[in-house]
């Protein structure tokens, strides 16, 4: 890549609409962020972890983690702002087979798995609010086809899957209708955040509750003891000393990683934003930002509602909805359905108005279903649209089955597996920065990422060392997640193959 190419987009990324100023891009970095994780995942972190102190050092540990990778991002792509964003970083940093590997995973699971996971999880609080959604009334009845795994069409599926298909015809309409969706509901949903904090912090706030959390802030109670997938380790928790509570707090930032996931998506729609050079880093470090704050200050107001061991037993983990129910007496799962189906459907829009991007980005380098790479009249990329959501409504459908007449979901399982992936791709893409110092030290970078190189380079330990826990601890979580990787490296040549004779013809 020359120095030119490194800041002009390519003659295929000048047919994209530059319609993201630097606000759209802002609100698509959190509203691609902010989805039902918040509302969920503090009540299994805080029996991880077993106190006020470790709860709240969680999150800010996320926070920090998130805009350190962000402010790192933002070097990226100011440098090279060009339509699929961290395909792009990790082709120009190594080779395009890591750039592939990424977009591979991204498509098979990450983006695909997180949008159908978002979907049900829209399907499921609307189901609050009208009672004929329900994950057991059967469209078509659960086929078995094998001890494990089954199909199904349920009232709660179908309308998962109809919520994917309107998002994604309404961003084959073009970037402007797709843009205003997103304002409108990620300024609802912090809105919904921002009300949900007052409530905490100022109408609802026990006195007597926030002292007895924070009395012994520091000692885990209540907790759950995390026993390793190795047969050769021993079992940790938080409450058996610094490595058992280091273990613990590793553990624990699985659950506010992924709810804090996502914020990369503004660099797959690089070559649509206005100004790209300014505006993508101020994007990327205002939305995480913003996003950390909001998590964090939720999180004060839990406890200013709940006693540890509420937020620790919180019915079906629904923490949000147990501590509004604290001052909204009966009101509090109808008021959480509402926040958390307007937060959803933003997310979703988000994911799927992004994750095109990066399919489009592949195959104008031949390495992807030539048909992605064209845009329609609107120019938006449609095919990539109509893959990505034939895939993701393909994943809603297949059910895991835990135990006789139990069904679960299969792309949970699938998202379980690639979190360990997904890490390992964030600290090989923040290692690129420092790669491509090396490899194109005159380069124009109109940006300097924030702290270089410590800011990176504690972003990489912190990763790795979550990442290394999670292999000896989540191991049956971890290695399906390489082998997912691993598996597009036949793909890969295939596709080179396949290029290369298409070209010869």
């Amino acid at each position: 890549m020359t120095h030119t190419e490194s800041i002009t987009p390519p003659a295929e990324d000048k047919q994209l609409v530059q319609g993201l100023g630097l606000l759209d891009s802002t609100m698509l970095v959190a509203g691609s962020m902010i989805g039902s994780g918040i509302f969920i995942t503090s009540a299994e972190i805080s029996r991880q972890v077993g106190s006020a102190g470790w709860l709240l050092a969680v999150w800010l540990v996320t926070g920090v983690l998130t805009v350190c990778a962000a402010l790192s991002y933002g070097e990226l792509a100011a440098m090279m702002p060009r339509a699929g964003g961290q395909y792009i970083y990790l082709r120009e940093a190594y080779s395009p087979l890591w750039g592939f590997l990424y977009g591979w995973t991204l498509f098979l699971v990450i983006q695909t798995g997180t949008i159908a996971a978002v979907a049900v999880a829209f399907a499921r609080y609307l189901g609050v609010l009208v009672p004929w959604i329900s994950p057991t009334s059967w469209v078509i009845s659960p086929i078995n086809f094998s001890s494990k795994y089954a199909l199904s069409l349920s009232t709660q599926q179908l309308v998962a899957v109809v919520m994917i298909v309107l998002l994604t015809l309404i961003n084959t309409r073009g970037l402007q209708l797709g843009k205003m969706i997103q304002n409108v509901f990620t300024s609802a949903k912090t809105l919904s955040l921002i009300a949900l904090i007052f409530v905490g912090l100022v109408i609802g706030c026990n006195l007597q509750v926030l002292k007895a959390n924070f009395a012994d802030t520091w000692t885990p109670v209540g907790v759950s003891p995390i026993k390793p997938d190795l047969s050769f380790l021993s079992q940790a928790s938080a409450a058996m000393g610094a490595g058992g509570l280091f273990i613990a707090f590793c553990v624990a930032q699985v659950g506010s990683l992924f709810s804090s996931d996502a914020w990369n998506n503004i660099t797959f729609t690089a070559g649509e934003v206005k100004n790209p050079r300014r505006n993508l880093p101020l994007a990327l470090a205002l939305g995480t930002g913003l996003v950390t704050v909001l998590y964090l200050l939720a999180n004060v107001a839990y406890l200013c509602l709940l006693p540890l061991s509420e937020i620790q037993h919180a019915p079906d983990d629904r923490v949000a909805t147990a501590a509004i129910g604290t001052v909204f007496h009966g009101g509090g799962p109808l008021i959480m359905a509402i926040a958390i189906v307007i937060s959803t459907f933003g997310c979703n829009n988000g994911l799927i108005l992004a994750g095109a991007r990066v399919y489009y980005a592949m195959a104008r380098d031949g390495l992807f279903f030539q048909s992605t790479g064209k845009l329609n009249r609107q120019k938006v990329p449609a095919m990539g649209l109509g893959l990505q959501c034939l895939w993701a409504c393909a994943l809603v459908l297949p059910r895991t089955r835990p135990s006789p007449g139990v069904y679960g979901n299969l792309y949970g399982d699938l998202l379980d597996y690639v979190i360990f992936a997904v890490l390992i791709f964030y600290v090989l893409t923040i290692a690129g920065l420092f790669v491509l110092r090396r490899k194109q030290p005159n380069a124009e970078r109109p940006y300097r990422a924030f702290g270089y190189p410590v800011v990176p380079a504690l972003y990489m330990v912190a990763a790795t060392a979550i990442t290394c826990v999670l292999l000896f601890y989540k191991t049956a979580t971890s290695w399906p997640g390489l082998v997912i990787v691993l598996l597009g490296v036949p793909f890969y040549f295939l596709w080179r193959k396949r290029g290369a004779a298409l070209d010869s013809n």
